[in-house]
């Protein structure tokens, strides 16, 4: 895979890019988990690169589709629950080492022996803490790849379990080598389905055949997959990146803007009546027809030749 020419991959010495790769072409915002070793599970820092990739996309007008894909035989095992690679920082929600929180005394401040109430002891988890994990970690990589701006298309080249699940079934279109596997695998820990799982498979496929994968946890091929709607295309594996390319830079010739409001009208369409669906949609194309694209795109139709959307 190459860099566009007008906008060059720029060398960085952060290791988080070595195991998030990212490259532009023709367009297109190409991302890379790259973590084969452990299945491509996600740590806090690989997470929040993705979500700075996708808040790119969305902001870059010279992208116009995004593609997400990861290396070896794994697509992503979920999040990393042993700890992988990090910088440094804290995860989500936890001050850094040695910063005083609201309410926490420091050596010499305390009566021997007494425990204030309150206050947090070193390794101590309190109410809370897992729901302020879960918002400001895997909610919000899947709200990211929601909110995009830009078309995303998840090309699933191995197991995708767990959060890795629910990072493709976020895309706008799921491509899947035949050899992938989906797996709600939280029954398996004991664990209630999060990162956006609740949310995503009843509107991808109803609330019984969720039910059903969320309860048994049994692996999903990817033929099963596209028979119950949550893959676009099962392809051969050597087939996944051309077709993901083919399927990427012809979303990246199209009217970015139109589609981006579509997505955003199809995300919402089930969380609204009627009444307020039939309003924004025409709101939304009152938006669109300001665009450069629309016009173009009604001045080709009547002088009978294919338009040229330019992204704008």
């Amino acid at each position: 895979m190459t860099s566009s020419p007008e906008k060059p991959a720029e060398k960085s010495a952060d290791p988080v890019d070595s195991l998030v790769l990212h490259a532009t072409d023709n367009h297109v915002s190409w991302i890379t988990l790259n973590r084969p070793e452990a299945l491509n599970a996600i740590t806090p820092d690989q997470r929040e690169r993705l979500i700075q990739h996708l808040s790119h996309a969305s902001s870059d007008p010279d992208v116009r589709a995004v593609v997400i894909t990861a290396t070896g035989r794994g697509f992503c095992a979920g999040a990393d629950l042993r700890g992988g690679p990090s910088t440094g920082g804290p995860p989500a929600g936890e001050p850094p080492a040695g910063e005083r929180v609201a309410g926490e005394r420091v050596a010499g401040e305390r009566v021997a022996g007494e425990r204030v109430a309150g206050e947090r002891v070193a390794g101590e988890r309190v109410a809370g803490d897992v729901a302020r994990m879960i918002r400001l970690g895997a909610q919000r990589l899947i709200g990211a790849v929601l909110d995009c701006e830009k078309p995303v298309i998840a090309a699933v080249n191995g197991t995708a379990a767990g959060l890795g699940a629910h990072l493709a079934l976020a895309c706008d279109l799921v491509l899947a080598a035949d050899s992938a596997k989906f797996i709600e695998v939280f029954v398996r820990r004991g664990l209630v389905p999060d990162g956006g799982g609740i949310y995503l498979l009843p509107r991808l496929i109803g609330p019984q055949r969720a039910k059903e994968l969320m309860f048994f946890g049994d692996a999903l091929t990817a033929a099963d997959a596209a028979r119950l709607g949550l893959v676009n295309r099962v392809v051969p594996p050597d087939d996944l990146e051309k077709t993901a390319r083919d399927w990427a830079e012809r979303l990246a010739t199209g009217p970015t803007r139109a589609l981006a409001l579509t997505k955003q009208l199809v995300n919402a369409s089930l969380d609204t009546d009627r009444t307020t669906a039939f309003a924004a949609e025409a709101a939304a194309q009152e938006i669109n027809m300001t665009t450069t694209d629309a016009n173009e795109g009604v001045a080709a139709f009547t002088e009978r030749r294919t338009p040229h959307y330019r992204g704008r």
